[in-house]
């Protein structure tokens, strides 16, 4: 391997879902300047919007989730086209 081209600064880190509320903690680089206590000891925190627990993928469920009212905006730009 090249020496030098690796970053220095690994930690324990917290990625949160933030469709379902599930944690896991692993090693990452990530910038972040949130912090959550995960049983008695304070991880950076990064926040999902969709991580394995909850991608339809991965559970196999046709969850559909919408956070930012995508598929409203995309519903009323389009009903002038509805064909009735």
């Amino acid at each position: 391997m090249k020496k030098g081209i690796h970053p220095e600064n690994y930690r324990m880190m917290a990625f949160k879902d933030m469709s379902n509320g599930d944690v896991f903690i692993t090693r990452s680089t990530a910038e972040t300047k949130e912090t959550l206590d995960v049983d008695g000891i304070e991880y950076p925190l990064v926040k999902l919007e969709i991580s394995r627990t909850s991608h339809p993928f991965y559970t196999g469920k046709s969850k559909l989730i919408d956070a930012a009212g995508r598929i409203d905006k995309f519903k009323t730009k389009y009903a002038k086209f509805k064909k009735e």
